[in-house]
Protein backbone atom coordinates (compact mmCIF):
# COMPACT_ATOMS: atom_id res chain seq x y z
CA UNK A 1 0.00 0.00 0.00
CA UNK A 2 2.56 2.50 1.07
CA UNK A 3 5.40 3.93 -0.94
CA UNK A 4 8.39 4.69 1.32
CA UNK A 5 9.59 7.58 -0.85
CA UNK A 6 6.27 9.33 -0.55
CA UNK A 7 5.98 8.56 3.14
CA UNK A 8 9.51 9.68 3.89
CA UNK A 9 9.53 7.53 7.03
CA UNK A 10 10.63 4.13 8.27
CA UNK A 11 8.93 0.75 8.00
CA UNK A 12 7.70 1.18 11.56
CA UNK A 13 6.02 4.45 10.52
CA UNK A 14 4.33 2.70 7.59
CA UNK A 15 3.11 -0.12 9.81
CA UNK A 16 1.86 2.39 12.38
CA UNK A 17 -0.17 4.22 9.74
CA UNK A 18 -1.73 0.94 8.56
CA UNK A 19 -2.47 -0.11 12.14
CA UNK A 20 -4.21 3.16 13.03
CA UNK A 21 -6.37 3.39 9.96
CA UNK A 22 -7.47 -0.24 10.37
CA UNK A 23 -8.23 0.47 14.02
CA UNK A 24 -10.15 3.62 13.07
CA UNK A 25 -12.24 1.78 10.47
CA UNK A 26 -13.35 -1.07 12.70
CA UNK A 27 -13.89 1.28 15.67
CA UNK A 28 -16.20 3.69 13.87
CA UNK A 29 -18.03 0.70 12.38
CA UNK A 30 -18.70 -0.73 15.84
CA UNK A 31 -19.39 2.77 17.16
CA UNK A 32 -21.97 3.70 14.55
CA UNK A 33 -23.63 0.27 14.90
CA UNK A 34 -24.08 1.22 18.55
CA UNK A 35 -26.00 4.33 17.52
CA UNK A 36 -28.42 2.14 15.55
CA UNK A 37 -29.03 -0.16 18.51
CA UNK A 38 -30.68 2.82 20.17
CA UNK A 39 -32.40 4.25 17.10
CA UNK A 40 -34.06 1.32 15.30
CA UNK A 41 -35.43 0.00 18.60
CA UNK A 42 -38.22 2.61 18.60
CA UNK A 43 -39.74 1.52 15.28
CA UNK A 44 -39.74 -2.11 16.44
CA UNK A 45 -41.51 -1.11 19.65
CA UNK A 46 -44.19 1.01 17.88
CA UNK A 47 -46.84 -1.73 17.44
CA UNK A 48 -46.56 -2.75 21.11
CA UNK A 49 -46.60 0.88 22.33
CA UNK A 50 -49.74 1.59 20.28
CA UNK A 51 -51.49 -1.55 21.58
CA UNK A 52 -50.47 -0.99 25.18
CA UNK A 53 -51.04 2.77 25.44
CA UNK A 54 -53.73 3.26 22.77
CA UNK A 55 -51.87 5.71 20.56
CA UNK A 56 -52.50 6.08 16.81
CA UNK A 57 -49.90 6.00 14.05
CA UNK A 58 -50.35 9.77 13.69
CA UNK A 59 -49.50 10.25 17.39
CA UNK A 60 -46.28 8.25 17.08
CA UNK A 61 -45.60 9.77 13.65
CA UNK A 62 -45.57 13.24 15.22
CA UNK A 63 -42.87 12.10 17.66
CA UNK A 64 -40.84 10.60 14.80
CA UNK A 65 -41.16 13.73 12.67
CA UNK A 66 -40.06 16.18 15.38
CA UNK A 67 -37.13 13.90 16.17
CA UNK A 68 -36.18 13.66 12.50
CA UNK A 69 -36.21 17.46 12.10
CA UNK A 70 -33.89 17.84 15.10
CA UNK A 71 -31.66 15.04 13.80
CA UNK A 72 -31.38 16.67 10.38
CA UNK A 73 -30.52 20.09 11.82
CA UNK A 74 -28.06 18.43 14.18
CA UNK A 75 -26.31 16.67 11.31
CA UNK A 76 -25.65 20.00 9.62
CA UNK A 77 -24.57 21.70 12.85
CA UNK A 78 -22.26 18.93 14.01
CA UNK A 79 -20.91 18.68 10.46
CA UNK A 80 -19.47 22.18 10.81
CA UNK A 81 -18.26 21.43 14.34
CA UNK A 82 -16.79 18.11 13.22
CA UNK A 83 -14.55 19.73 10.59
CA UNK A 84 -12.80 21.76 13.29
CA UNK A 85 -12.81 19.73 16.50
CA UNK A 86 -11.99 16.21 17.63
CA UNK A 87 -14.21 13.63 15.95
CA UNK A 88 -13.41 11.22 18.77
CA UNK A 89 -14.92 13.38 21.51
CA UNK A 90 -17.98 14.38 19.46
CA UNK A 91 -18.87 10.80 18.53
CA UNK A 92 -18.36 9.31 22.00
CA UNK A 93 -20.33 12.09 23.71
CA UNK A 94 -23.22 11.65 21.30
CA UNK A 95 -23.39 7.88 21.84
CA UNK A 96 -23.27 8.12 25.63
CA UNK A 97 -25.99 10.78 25.89
CA UNK A 98 -28.20 9.03 23.33
CA UNK A 99 -28.01 5.86 25.45
CA UNK A 100 -29.10 7.81 28.54
CA UNK A 101 -32.12 9.19 26.63
CA UNK A 102 -33.12 5.63 25.68
CA UNK A 103 -33.30 4.65 29.32
CA UNK A 104 -35.60 7.62 29.96
CA UNK A 105 -37.74 6.55 26.97
CA UNK A 106 -38.23 3.17 28.64
CA UNK A 107 -39.92 4.93 31.57
CA UNK A 108 -42.20 7.04 29.32
CA UNK A 109 -45.97 6.56 29.00
CA UNK A 110 -47.34 9.84 27.62
CA UNK A 111 -46.74 11.47 24.22
CA UNK A 112 -45.04 14.63 25.62
CA UNK A 113 -42.56 12.41 27.45
CA UNK A 114 -41.86 10.36 24.31
CA UNK A 115 -41.51 13.63 22.38
CA UNK A 116 -38.94 15.16 24.74
CA UNK A 117 -36.71 12.13 25.17
CA UNK A 118 -36.89 10.95 21.55
CA UNK A 119 -36.08 14.47 20.32
CA UNK A 120 -33.09 14.70 22.67
CA UNK A 121 -32.08 11.21 21.59
CA UNK A 122 -32.12 12.30 17.95
CA UNK A 123 -30.11 15.41 18.76
CA UNK A 124 -27.36 13.26 20.27
CA UNK A 125 -27.73 10.71 17.46
CA UNK A 126 -26.76 13.44 15.00
CA UNK A 127 -23.29 13.47 16.58
CA UNK A 128 -22.47 10.09 15.02
CA UNK A 129 -22.40 10.56 11.23
CA UNK A 130 -20.30 13.76 10.73
CA UNK A 131 -17.32 12.62 12.86
CA UNK A 132 -17.31 9.31 11.00
CA UNK A 133 -17.25 11.14 7.65
CA UNK A 134 -14.35 13.28 8.85
CA UNK A 135 -12.28 10.31 9.98
CA UNK A 136 -12.92 8.33 6.80
CA UNK A 137 -11.81 11.17 4.52
CA UNK A 138 -8.65 11.73 6.59
CA UNK A 139 -7.62 8.08 6.63
CA UNK A 140 -8.56 6.89 3.09
CA UNK A 141 -7.88 8.25 -0.42
CA UNK A 142 -10.56 9.02 -3.08
CA UNK A 143 -10.01 5.68 -4.86
CA UNK A 144 -10.37 3.73 -1.60
CA UNK A 145 -13.05 5.62 0.25
CA UNK A 146 -16.13 4.28 -1.57
CA UNK A 147 -15.37 0.71 -0.52
CA UNK A 148 -14.26 1.68 3.00
CA UNK A 149 -17.24 3.98 3.45
CA UNK A 150 -19.47 1.08 2.41
CA UNK A 151 -17.73 -1.18 4.93
CA UNK A 152 -18.24 1.43 7.65
CA UNK A 153 -21.85 1.89 6.62
CA UNK A 154 -22.52 -1.79 7.33
CA UNK A 155 -22.64 -0.53 10.90
CA UNK A 156 -26.17 0.72 10.25
CA UNK A 157 -27.33 -2.68 9.10
CA UNK A 158 -25.38 -4.51 11.81
CA UNK A 159 -26.92 -2.36 14.54
CA UNK A 160 -30.42 -2.50 13.07
CA UNK A 161 -30.30 -6.25 12.36
CA UNK A 162 -28.99 -6.95 15.87
CA UNK A 163 -31.81 -5.09 17.58
CA UNK A 164 -34.36 -6.56 15.12
CA UNK A 165 -33.24 -10.07 16.02
CA UNK A 166 -33.38 -9.19 19.72
CA UNK A 167 -36.85 -7.64 19.41
CA UNK A 168 -39.03 -10.80 19.34
CA UNK A 169 -37.39 -12.14 22.51
CA UNK A 170 -37.48 -8.81 24.35
CA UNK A 171 -41.05 -7.95 23.31
CA UNK A 172 -42.48 -11.40 24.01
CA UNK A 173 -40.74 -12.02 27.34
CA UNK A 174 -39.98 -8.61 28.85
CA UNK A 175 -42.21 -6.01 27.16
CA UNK A 176 -41.61 -2.95 25.00
CA UNK A 177 -39.98 -0.88 27.77
CA UNK A 178 -36.98 -3.21 27.72
CA UNK A 179 -36.56 -2.43 24.01
CA UNK A 180 -35.13 0.84 25.36
CA UNK A 181 -33.50 -0.34 28.59
CA UNK A 182 -31.38 -3.20 27.22
CA UNK A 183 -29.95 -1.49 24.09
CA UNK A 184 -29.38 1.68 26.15
CA UNK A 185 -27.26 -0.11 28.74
CA UNK A 186 -25.29 -1.93 26.03
CA UNK A 187 -24.61 1.38 24.23
CA UNK A 188 -23.23 2.98 27.40
CA UNK A 189 -20.62 0.24 27.61
CA UNK A 190 -19.78 0.62 23.91
CA UNK A 191 -19.27 4.38 24.36
CA UNK A 192 -16.35 3.66 26.73
CA UNK A 193 -14.95 1.15 24.22
CA UNK A 194 -15.15 3.78 21.46
CA UNK A 195 -13.36 6.41 23.56
CA UNK A 196 -10.49 3.99 24.08
CA UNK A 197 -10.16 3.01 20.41
CA UNK A 198 -10.58 6.23 18.41
CA UNK A 199 -8.13 8.95 17.41
CA UNK A 200 -8.89 11.88 15.10
CA UNK A 201 -6.55 12.14 12.09
CA UNK A 202 -3.13 10.80 11.00
CA UNK A 203 -1.62 14.22 11.67
CA UNK A 204 -2.89 14.17 15.28
CA UNK A 205 -0.69 11.08 15.78
CA UNK A 206 2.32 12.72 14.04
CA UNK A 207 1.82 10.44 11.02
CA UNK A 208 1.94 11.50 7.34
CA UNK A 209 -1.32 12.46 5.64
CA UNK A 210 -3.23 9.91 3.58
CA UNK A 211 -2.34 11.85 0.41
CA UNK A 212 1.36 11.33 1.09
CA UNK A 213 0.81 7.63 1.70
CA UNK A 214 -1.29 6.96 -1.40
CA UNK A 215 0.39 9.31 -3.87
CA UNK A 216 -2.31 12.00 -4.08
CA UNK A 217 -0.26 14.62 -2.26
CA UNK A 218 0.38 17.00 -5.16
CA UNK A 219 -3.20 16.84 -6.42
CA UNK A 220 -4.57 17.35 -2.92
CA UNK A 221 -2.41 20.43 -2.38
CA UNK A 222 -3.59 21.92 -5.67
CA UNK A 223 -7.22 21.17 -4.82
CA UNK A 224 -6.98 22.68 -1.38
CA UNK A 225 -5.10 25.74 -2.60
CA UNK A 226 -7.95 26.50 -4.98
CA UNK A 227 -10.29 26.84 -1.98
CA UNK A 228 -8.11 27.96 0.93
CA UNK A 229 -4.82 29.66 1.56
CA UNK A 230 -2.70 26.89 3.04
CA UNK A 231 -2.92 23.15 2.95
CA UNK A 232 -2.49 22.71 6.69
CA UNK A 233 -4.60 25.66 7.77
CA UNK A 234 -8.03 25.09 9.28
CA UNK A 235 -10.83 26.82 7.43
CA UNK A 236 -13.18 29.18 9.22
CA UNK A 237 -16.80 28.12 9.70
CA UNK A 238 -17.83 30.48 6.91
CA UNK A 239 -15.18 29.18 4.49
CA UNK A 240 -16.08 25.58 5.28
CA UNK A 241 -19.77 26.27 4.73
CA UNK A 242 -19.03 28.15 1.51
CA UNK A 243 -16.85 25.31 0.20
CA UNK A 244 -19.68 22.83 0.80
CA UNK A 245 -22.70 24.88 -0.28
CA UNK A 246 -21.26 26.67 -3.31
CA UNK A 247 -20.87 23.33 -5.09
CA UNK A 248 -23.93 22.50 -7.18
CA UNK A 249 -23.07 18.80 -7.11
CA UNK A 250 -23.39 18.80 -3.32
CA UNK A 251 -26.87 20.27 -3.74
CA UNK A 252 -27.84 17.68 -6.33
CA UNK A 253 -26.83 14.70 -4.19
CA UNK A 254 -28.39 16.40 -1.16
CA UNK A 255 -31.75 16.80 -2.92
CA UNK A 256 -31.49 13.22 -4.19
CA UNK A 257 -30.87 12.18 -0.59
CA UNK A 258 -34.17 13.81 0.43
CA UNK A 259 -36.01 11.29 -1.76
CA UNK A 260 -33.70 8.39 -0.85
CA UNK A 261 -34.59 8.90 2.80
CA UNK A 262 -38.31 9.04 2.10
CA UNK A 263 -37.95 5.55 0.63
CA UNK A 264 -35.57 4.22 3.26
CA UNK A 265 -37.21 5.66 6.37
CA UNK A 266 -40.73 4.74 5.28
CA UNK A 267 -39.57 1.12 5.43
CA UNK A 268 -37.36 1.74 8.48
CA UNK A 269 -40.11 3.40 10.57
CA UNK A 270 -43.24 1.71 9.30
CA UNK A 271 -42.02 -1.63 7.91
CA UNK A 272 -42.89 -3.69 11.03
CA UNK A 273 -46.34 -2.08 11.33
CA UNK A 274 -47.11 -2.50 7.60
CA UNK A 275 -46.01 -6.15 7.60
CA UNK A 276 -48.23 -6.87 10.61
CA UNK A 277 -51.29 -5.04 9.29
CA UNK A 278 -51.11 -5.61 5.54
CA UNK A 279 -49.07 -8.75 4.89
CA UNK A 280 -50.21 -10.98 7.75
CA UNK A 281 -46.82 -11.26 9.49
CA UNK A 282 -46.48 -12.03 13.19
CA UNK A 283 -44.32 -9.91 15.52
CA UNK A 284 -41.59 -12.53 15.23
CA UNK A 285 -41.97 -12.76 11.45
CA UNK A 286 -41.86 -8.97 10.99
CA UNK A 287 -38.76 -8.82 13.21
CA UNK A 288 -36.98 -11.35 11.03
CA UNK A 289 -38.07 -9.59 7.83
CA UNK A 290 -36.64 -6.31 9.11
CA UNK A 291 -33.44 -8.16 10.01
CA UNK A 292 -33.29 -9.54 6.44
CA UNK A 293 -33.79 -5.97 5.16
CA UNK A 294 -30.80 -4.74 7.18
CA UNK A 295 -28.53 -7.71 6.46
CA UNK A 296 -29.15 -7.33 2.71
CA UNK A 297 -28.17 -3.67 3.08
CA UNK A 298 -24.69 -4.73 4.19
CA UNK A 299 -24.08 -6.44 0.86
CA UNK A 300 -25.84 -3.74 -1.15
CA UNK A 301 -23.71 -1.02 0.40
CA UNK A 302 -20.43 -2.85 -0.13
CA UNK A 303 -21.41 -3.70 -3.71
CA UNK A 304 -22.30 -0.07 -4.46
CA UNK A 305 -19.11 1.27 -2.89
CA UNK A 306 -16.91 -1.23 -4.74
CA UNK A 307 -18.61 -0.55 -8.07
CA UNK A 308 -18.23 3.21 -7.68
CA UNK A 309 -14.51 2.84 -6.82
CA UNK A 310 -13.42 0.12 -9.23
CA UNK A 311 -15.94 -0.07 -12.09
CA UNK A 312 -16.80 3.63 -12.39
CA UNK A 313 -13.40 4.93 -11.16
CA UNK A 314 -14.68 7.26 -8.43
CA UNK A 315 -18.02 8.18 -10.04
CA UNK A 316 -20.94 7.66 -7.63
CA UNK A 317 -23.79 8.84 -9.89
CA UNK A 318 -24.20 5.79 -12.18
CA UNK A 319 -24.54 3.29 -9.34
CA UNK A 320 -26.98 5.48 -7.40
CA UNK A 321 -29.16 6.06 -10.47
CA UNK A 322 -29.49 2.37 -11.34
CA UNK A 323 -30.09 1.32 -7.73
CA UNK A 324 -32.90 3.85 -7.19
CA UNK A 325 -34.69 2.90 -10.41
CA UNK A 326 -34.51 -0.78 -9.41
CA UNK A 327 -35.71 0.15 -5.92
CA UNK A 328 -38.85 1.80 -7.29
CA UNK A 329 -39.69 -1.36 -9.23
CA UNK A 330 -39.16 -3.56 -6.15
CA UNK A 331 -41.34 -1.34 -3.93
CA UNK A 332 -44.10 -1.77 -6.51
CA UNK A 333 -43.63 -5.55 -6.34
CA UNK A 334 -43.90 -5.53 -2.53
CA UNK A 335 -47.12 -3.54 -2.85
CA UNK A 336 -48.62 -6.20 -5.14
CA UNK A 337 -47.52 -9.24 -3.11
CA UNK A 338 -50.61 -11.06 -1.75
CA UNK A 339 -51.24 -11.08 2.01
CA UNK A 340 -49.78 -14.07 3.91
CA UNK A 341 -47.10 -14.59 1.19
CA UNK A 342 -44.31 -14.49 3.74
CA UNK A 343 -41.58 -15.73 1.41
CA UNK A 344 -42.43 -13.29 -1.42
CA UNK A 345 -42.68 -10.31 0.92
CA UNK A 346 -39.38 -11.35 2.54
CA UNK A 347 -37.67 -11.51 -0.87
CA UNK A 348 -38.94 -8.00 -1.61
CA UNK A 349 -37.71 -6.72 1.77
CA UNK A 350 -34.28 -8.24 1.14
CA UNK A 351 -34.10 -6.63 -2.32
CA UNK A 352 -35.24 -3.24 -1.03
CA UNK A 353 -32.65 -3.38 1.75
CA UNK A 354 -29.92 -4.21 -0.79
CA UNK A 355 -30.91 -1.43 -3.20
CA UNK A 356 -31.69 1.48 -0.87
CA UNK A 357 -28.44 1.20 1.11
CA UNK A 358 -26.13 1.75 -1.89
CA UNK A 359 -27.34 5.27 -2.79
CA UNK A 360 -27.65 6.20 0.88
CA UNK A 361 -23.95 5.41 1.35
CA UNK A 362 -22.80 7.01 -1.89
CA UNK A 363 -24.51 10.32 -1.11
CA UNK A 364 -22.12 10.87 1.79
CA UNK A 365 -19.13 9.71 -0.25
CA UNK A 366 -20.08 11.96 -3.19
CA UNK A 367 -20.64 15.00 -0.95
CA UNK A 368 -17.20 14.49 0.62
CA UNK A 369 -15.68 14.02 -2.85
CA UNK A 370 -17.13 17.24 -4.20
CA UNK A 371 -16.41 19.43 -1.15
CA UNK A 372 -12.87 18.07 -0.38
CA UNK A 373 -11.78 16.56 2.93
CA UNK A 374 -11.48 19.98 4.58
CA UNK A 375 -15.26 20.36 4.37
CA UNK A 376 -16.18 16.66 4.30
CA UNK A 377 -18.12 16.63 7.57
CA UNK A 378 -19.94 19.86 6.66
CA UNK A 379 -20.95 18.61 3.20
CA UNK A 380 -21.93 15.19 4.53
CA UNK A 381 -23.86 16.81 7.35
CA UNK A 382 -25.67 19.11 4.91
CA UNK A 383 -26.78 16.23 2.69
CA UNK A 384 -27.80 14.43 5.87
CA UNK A 385 -29.93 17.42 6.85
CA UNK A 386 -31.76 17.25 3.52
CA UNK A 387 -32.06 13.49 3.94
CA UNK A 388 -33.68 13.91 7.30
CA UNK A 389 -36.13 16.39 5.87
CA UNK A 390 -37.28 13.31 3.96
CA UNK A 391 -37.22 11.36 7.22
CA UNK A 392 -39.44 13.99 8.84
CA UNK A 393 -41.93 13.50 6.02
CA UNK A 394 -41.74 9.73 6.57
CA UNK A 395 -42.76 10.10 10.21
CA UNK A 396 -45.90 12.23 10.60
CA UNK A 397 -46.59 12.36 6.85
CA UNK A 398 -46.59 8.60 6.29
CA UNK A 399 -48.39 7.97 9.59
CA UNK A 400 -51.15 10.42 8.56
CA UNK A 401 -51.43 8.99 5.06
CA UNK A 402 -51.58 5.41 6.38
CA UNK A 403 -54.28 6.35 8.93
CA UNK A 404 -56.44 8.33 6.51
CA UNK A 405 -55.77 6.98 3.01
CA UNK A 406 -54.34 3.49 3.57
CA UNK A 407 -51.12 1.74 2.65
CA UNK A 408 -51.78 1.95 -1.12
CA UNK A 409 -51.20 5.70 -1.04
CA UNK A 410 -48.02 5.18 0.98
CA UNK A 411 -46.64 2.89 -1.72
CA UNK A 412 -47.50 5.26 -4.57
CA UNK A 413 -45.68 8.10 -2.81
CA UNK A 414 -42.63 5.92 -2.10
CA UNK A 415 -42.37 4.80 -5.73
CA UNK A 416 -42.56 8.41 -6.97
CA UNK A 417 -39.85 9.44 -4.47
CA UNK A 418 -37.57 6.68 -5.80
CA UNK A 419 -37.95 7.87 -9.39
CA UNK A 420 -37.27 11.52 -8.45
CA UNK A 421 -34.10 10.47 -6.64
CA UNK A 422 -32.86 8.51 -9.67
CA UNK A 423 -33.41 11.53 -11.95
CA UNK A 424 -31.37 13.80 -9.65
CA UNK A 425 -28.55 11.25 -9.44
CA UNK A 426 -28.43 11.16 -13.25
CA UNK A 427 -27.22 14.77 -13.27
CA UNK A 428 -24.11 13.68 -11.33
CA UNK A 429 -23.35 10.77 -13.68
CA UNK A 430 -19.87 11.96 -14.74
CA UNK A 431 -18.90 13.92 -11.62
CA UNK A 432 -15.75 12.99 -9.60
CA UNK A 433 -13.80 14.45 -6.71
CA UNK A 434 -11.48 17.37 -7.49
CA UNK A 435 -8.46 15.39 -6.26
CA UNK A 436 -9.20 12.61 -8.75
CA UNK A 437 -9.77 15.11 -11.56
CA UNK A 438 -6.51 16.92 -10.78
CA UNK A 439 -4.64 13.62 -10.57
CA UNK A 440 -5.97 12.52 -13.97
CA UNK A 441 -4.96 15.86 -15.52
CA UNK A 442 -1.51 15.54 -13.97
CA UNK A 443 -1.07 12.03 -15.38
CA UNK A 444 -2.43 13.06 -18.80
CA UNK A 445 -0.01 15.97 -18.86
CA UNK A 446 2.92 13.65 -18.16
CA UNK A 447 1.82 11.29 -20.94
CA UNK A 448 1.58 14.15 -23.42
CA UNK A 449 5.09 15.31 -22.47
CA UNK A 450 6.39 11.79 -23.12
CA UNK A 451 4.65 11.68 -26.51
Amino acid sequence: MANKKRLNCSDSCTKLFTYWRTRTLYSITIGYASFYLIRQNFSLAIPSICNDLGYTKSDIGTVLTVGAIVYGIGKGFFGMIGDRYSARYIMVTGLFLSAIMNIFLGFSSIIPSFMIFWTLNQCFQSMGWPPSARMLTHWFSPTEIGTRWAFWNTSQQIGSATVALMAPIILNYFGWRYMFFIPGIVAIGLAFFLFNRLRDTPESLKLPSVEEVTGFASAAIKGNNSNSSKNNEKLSYLDTLKMALSNKMVWLVGLANFFVYICRMTVFFWGPTFLLESKGSSITGAGFQMAFFDIAGIFGGICAGYMSDKVFKGRRGPVSTVFMLALSITVCELWLVPSNSYILSSVCMVTIGFLVTGPQILVGVAASDFASKKAAATASGFTGTLGYAGTALSGLGIGYVADNYGWNSVFIGTIIAGVFSAVLFMFTWNAKSKILTDKEREENGKQQQIL
